[in-house]
């Protein structure tokens, strides 16, 4: 059995051991899923993009501009639950 040895922030490390403490694992268990997970799809499981580079999708830059014009704005509410079920309405 390997071993590897990584050299992150305390900060980074406490709120990973209490993520994944959370959901019930360790931190070496998530990190051997990971490993897994990243051989099953024969790279990273997720999309690498550099953090504010990303460009928003269609429906995104739809919405963004609806809220800049003014446009298919419902509310106000008077709760968060009125709010809730506005939204599942569509």
């Amino acid at each position: 059995m390997a071993t590897i040895q990584v050299r992150v922030d305390d900060n980074l490390k406490t709120a990973a051991d209490n993520l994944f403490t959370s959901l019930g694992l360790d931190t070496s268990t998530a990190v051997k899923m990971f490993l897994a997970a990243a051989l099953e799809n024969d790279g990273f499981p997720f999309a690498v993009q550099r953090i504010g580079h990303r460009k928003p999708n269609v429906q995104l830059r739809e919405a963004i501009e609806d809220v800049r014009l003014g446009r298919h704005l419902h509310g106000p509410f008077a709760t968060a639950k009125e709010a809730v079920h506005s939204m599942l309405e569509d």
